[in-house]
């Protein structure tokens, strides 16, 4: 019987088995990281933050280099409290910074793991779409 990758694994499964067998320690390390409800947290907001398309499109640009709101909102076409409300979400989740130019706020990305994140998603995105479905469905 084939086995879908989509299907659990037990969760007493051998690290080897999920392909994570990297040394003896490899198994407390995973089970250390799974304790940390804090950072499983703030990772979970992250990942909500990201999870809107809308916010997500305003880092793709923001990934280009740092933008002015009104640059933002032009290019966008959305009205200007919109996209200051979506970068005022993304600035407190800490994914986008901010400078002031006088009356301008600039936007950026906060650093190289929130453009790491959205590229690492896009791509995983692109290559879910263009792989084939698969319909078959596991035995009894």
């Amino acid at each position: 019987m084939k086995q879908s990758s989509d299907e659990s694994v037990a969760p007493d499964a051998p690290a080897a088995c999920l392909g994570l067998d990297h040394g003896p320690n490899s198994r407390k390390e995973l089970q250390a990281l799974a304790a940390k409800p804090r950072a499983l947290d703030r990772a979970a907001a992250l990942f909500r933050a990201l999870g809107d398309p809308a916010r997500l499109r305003l880092l793709v640009l923001l990934e280009q280099g740092e933008r002015c709101v009104s640059e933002l909102v032009d290019v966008l076409g959305e009205k200007f409290p919109t996209v200051s409300q979506r970068l005022r979400l993304l600035r407190t989740e800490g994914l986008v910074v901010r400078r002031r130019d006088g009356n301008h706020l600039h936007y950026a990305l906060a650093d190289r793991h929130v453009a790491d994140l959205v590229k690492t998603a896009l791509e995983h995105a692109a290559e879910l779409v263009a792989a084939p479905v698969s319909t078959e469905e596991e035995g009894g």
